[in-house]
């Protein structure tokens, strides 16, 4: 059985507005009660799509780029969430700073209390 930790990036198909799924990376929020699937936000590469002071971009220069798995710069898109059984995870690919992390928290705990 994997184990996911919040901040954890991870491969997972993820349904697309044309309804088809497709392996994408999503990043781990939380890992939910009872039935310990994972509440996680889908990441991009259309960078363009950006909502500022709430979803964040993964740049080449940033210090965790490396360590986060991802082939090129990508954007956290917090409005992309779903909750996922552990079981359709395909595995983990790396992770973000815990500075990173709780700035998305910060962000979607604000905009949930608006």
């Amino acid at each position: 059985m994997l184990t996911m930790k919040a901040g954890d990036l991870v491969l997972t198909s993820l349904p697309q507005a044309d309804g088809r799924l497709k392996l994408r990376p999503a990043l781990v929020l939380k890992e939910m009660p009872l039935f310990h699937d994972l509440l996680i936000c889908g990441i991009s590469t259309n960078i363009r799509n950006c909502i500022n002071d709430f979803d964040e971009i993964i740049r080449l220069s940033d210090d965790d780029y490396k360590k986060s798995g991802l082939l090129q710069e990508s954007l956290i898109r917090l409005g992309f969430l779903t909750v996922m059984p552990v079981k359709d995870i395909h595995g983990s690919i790396g992770k973000i700073s815990g500075e990173r992390y709780t700035r998305l928290l910060n962000n979607l705990v604000n905009y949930l209390k608006k």
